[in-house]
Formats: C-alpha cells, sequence, structure tokens
C-alpha cells in the first residue's frame, strides 16, 4: 500500500478557534463532501490504465485505515479521548494519523477538508475552498439559531461519496430529501443558494460561482477523458493519447487566471 501511495490530495484549512464547535461542524459537514469531490476529480488514470473512475486517488487511499467519513462525536473531549486512546494502545503516534476524509487539524486550530482531488486549474481549486469555507459558515449559522442541518446515516453519504468518486458532476448524486437521484447541476444551485449569505459575507460570491463554470468545461478528470479519446479517434497510439493528456495537464497547471494577469493597483500611502 505505501508504494502505491503515489497520490496528492487537495487540502483545505479553515479557521475555528472554538474546540466543541469545530467537533459540531465535522459532525454535519460530511453531507456535502461528496459535492466538493466531485467538482474536483481529476485522477482517471492510474498507471497508464483508464479506471473507469474520475477519482481514483479516493480508491487508493482508501486502502490505509481510519480513511474515509469522519466519526460523529458528540464533544472535543470525546474526540480528545478517542485519540488518546489509540496513542496510548501503541495504534498511532498522534492525530496527523487520522486520514479521514475531514478532520480537526492536530496542528492548527482548524477543520480540515481531505476529500478532493488537486485541480490543474487554480481557480476550479479556489472554488472549491470558497465553497468549503461558505458551508461551515453556513452550518455555524444555523448553530447560531440552535439549529443543525439534517442527519443522515453515513451509509447514504456513503452512497453520494461513491457516486461523486464513480462519476464525477455527469451522473447525479441522491438528494436524500427526494429519494431520488437528481442531476448535480440541480444539488449545485440549491447548494448556491444555501450558502448565498455567506459568500457575500467573505466577498467570495464570484469564486463560488465559479463551480458553474467548473460544470460547463467538466472537470480535469471529463477533460482528461476526452484528450485521451479524441486522440485515439485521431488513430493515435495507447501511448500517444496518455502523453497528450500529461501534455495538456502541463499545460492547465501553469496557466494563471485571468484574476492574477491585471497588474496590482495599490493607493498612496497604503
Amino acid at each position: 500500500m505505501g508504494r502505491r501511495l503515489i497520490i496528492c490530495g487537495m487540502h483545505v484549512h479553515v479557521g475555528i478557534d472554538d474546540d466543541d464547535l469545530r467537533v459540531d461542524l465535522l459532525g454535519q459537514a460530511p453531507y456535502f463532501l461528496p459535492h466538493l469531490l466531485a467538482l474536483s476529480t481529476s485522477s482517471p488514470f492510474w498507471q497508464g490504465v483508464q479506471t473507469g473512475l474520475k477519482s481514483y486517488r479516493l480508491s487508493i487511499f482508501d486502502e490505509l485505515p481510519r480513511t474515509g467519513l469522519p466519526h460523529n462525536f458528540s464533544s472535543y473531549s470525546e474526540y480528545e479521548r478517542t485519540v488518546e486512546l489509540l496513542v496510548s494502545a501503541g495504534l498511532i503516534e498522534d492525530a496527523t494519523k487520522l486520514w479521514w476524509d475531514m478532520r480537526p487539524s492536530a496542528r492548527f486550530p482548524t477543520l480540515e477538508m481531505r476529500i478532493t482531488d488537486v485541480c490543474p486549474l487554480i481557480e476550479d481549486g479556489i472554488a472549491i475552498a470558497s465553497l468549503y469555507r461558505c458551508i461551515l459558515r453556513l452550518l455555524y449559522r444555523l448553530r447560531r439559531q440552535n439549529q443543525r442541518w439534517r442527519h443522515y446515516p453515513p451509509f447514504l453519504i456513503r452512497e453520494n461519496r461513491w457516486r461523486a468518486q464513480r462519476y464525477g458532476i455527469e451522473q447525479g448524486m441522491v438528494d436524500f430529501g427526494k429519494g431520488a437521484i437528481v442531476p448535480f447541476s440541480h444539488l449545485l444551485e440549491e447548494l448556491f443558494e444555501l450558502v448565498a449569505e455567506d459568500a457575500a459575507y467573505f466577498g467570495c460570491t464570484a469564486e463560488v460561482a465559479h463551480a458553474r463554470t467548473i460544470l460547463l468545461r467538466g472537470t480535469s478528470a471529463d477533460r482528461q477523458l476526452a484528450r485521451y479519446e479524441a486522440v485515439k479517434a485521431l488513430g493515435g497510439t495507447e501511448e500517444a493519447a496518455l502523453i497528450a493528456v500529461v501534455d495538456e495537464l502541463i499545460e492547465e497547471t501553469q496557466t494563471l487566471p485571468e484574476m492574477t494577469k491585471q497588474p496590482a493597483r495599490v493607493k498612496a500611502g497604503t
């Protein structure tokens, strides 16, 4: 497993000073993790083979222990006791060895989201990070109003996690309220409505809305597969198609978004 672990994920930290609040949000936010994964999918190939998954990286990582959706804790003290038990038993060195899709960081006062693939286009990564931050503030607002996001059994959330891993944004997810699979675009628009106030608060409405662009042009996994099939359709070899995918990834990773190309304007005296 260690030899296969040549993978990289995108981790996003959101600062939350209150320990109990951090653990409370840990119990609610996993509902949205499949949505974030779907937007980020960028690992459809493994060792030169088309895997049939949009995020094969997650399959590799899930082979390790203490991965997947986080456990739901009643308080930060319960979380600490659990970690201390594992440490005292010699199973782990510290809480950094809890490799859940989302976890309280062991080094910083943050709630760390870890489920997403790395996006070659930086504006896609910024959109996902902004959306995650807004989701946490949404749940925080509900808590201040003595409300909570509806609890769904982890095995239901795992179904959407699998669908995101398998299909990305392509085949939709289960709307648990409706008991039916709905297009991902519908779920995303509902999410935009939920976090509109929070995006305005953080000043990242445009960054969050960029998720619509991801839907229009596809995720990195979609673009990789399209490039691969296009080269094959023109008579290219398997090797040539894979090289074309890598070349396109290099080009995307080196491309700066329009927002960074504008000259900086600094007011006098600031």
